[in-house]
């Protein structure tokens, strides 16, 4: 059974929904690819779901440990490279709200950004860029 259906509406542009939820995401070619870049790009998303991912995955991890990460913030750029055209790094900061984490939070918190289900489903030759960021 589908998880999603998407459309192309036209113009470069597609519409993707949800089933489950009937949530819906447009989805435009970039600027730099003859798109209007007005909404997200399907690369825009898939780097951006390495950075969701990871904030998810520390989020159960620390949820399971006794402890919360309410307010991280991660920050992606997305690389793109050429000849084939594809995502070649994906760059991400993950700012951590001002609570002391002891070094045992920050380890799980480590483990579990290099263990999200997208990062292991990446190919090995796209560069993960990964920085946490504890301000305490």
């Amino acid at each position: 059974m589908a998880n999603f259906k998407i459309h192309y509406i036209g113009d470069l542009r597609t519409e993707m929904t949800h089933l489950a939820s009937g949530t819906v995401v447009l989805t435009d070619a970039p600027i730099d690819n003859k798109g209007k870049g007005e909404v997200f790009s399907p690369t825009d998303l898939a780097s951006a779901s390495l950075a969701s991912c990871m904030i998810t995955i520390m989020g159960i991890s620390a949820r399971e440990h006794g402890f919360n990460i309410d307010g991280a913030v991660a920050e992606v750029t997305k690389v793109m490279y050429s000849d084939p055209r594809r995502i070649g790094e994906i760059i991400i900061e993950i700012r951590f709200p001002e609570i002391s984490y002891t070094a045992k939070q920050k380890k799980l918190l480590e483990i579990a950004s290099k263990t999200c289900p997208v990062a292991l489903s990446l190919h090995p030759d796209l560069k993960q860029n990964i920085q946490l960021i504890f301000r305490d």
